[in-house]
């Protein structure tokens, strides 16, 4: 007997469109990535670093859902490619702070520039009122969805 043909699992409407949406960001975060030259994660601690300004280890490993060893690891390689410092904590010497250098300060900008600039082109074809509407139904969905999140 021929066993059945595979089914193909495709999405269609709006949850197509959302997934090519973030399919695109996230080709362009790994593109942001290699250009930084650091890994996908750790252009993702690089945002919540400057995102947060100052954060403990503990903490950033709690927002990516990382172990703290992890987050040493990726936090020395960032040290040591001049993006992060270690700052000590004032109230506790066992403690510290990660944050920009001058050179991450630099990077983040440049990223945040060439992230605007492309999302402006990426929309140069709707008018200043389908933006805003685009915008609110975005914002809407999106915090729909970590609500969503939020209770599992």
């Amino acid at each position: 007997m021929t066993p059945p043909a595979p089914l193909a699992h495709t999405l269609t409407g709006f949850p197509a469109a959302a997934t090519a949406f973030v399919s695109a960001l996230d080709a362009n975060r790994q593109r942001i990535a290699e250009d930084a030259g650091v890994s996908a994660t750790e252009l993702r601690a690089l945002f919540m670093v400057a995102r947060s300004v100052s954060i403990m280890p503990k903490d950033l490993a709690n927002h990516l859902g990382m172990t703290t060893g992890a987050i040493t690891a990726i936090a020395r390689r960032l040290v040591e490619a001049d993006l992060l410092h270690r700052v000590d904590h004032p109230g506790d010497r066992r403690s510290l702070y990660l944050e920009l250098t001058p050179h991450g300060h630099d990077v983040m900008g440049g990223i945040h520039h060439d992230f605007s600039e492309m999302l402006a082109s990426s929309t140069a074809s709707l008018d200043a009122d389908q933006l805003t509407a685009f915008t609110e139904a975005l914002t809407s969905v999106a915090a729909e969805v970590r609500t969503r999140l939020a209770r599992y």
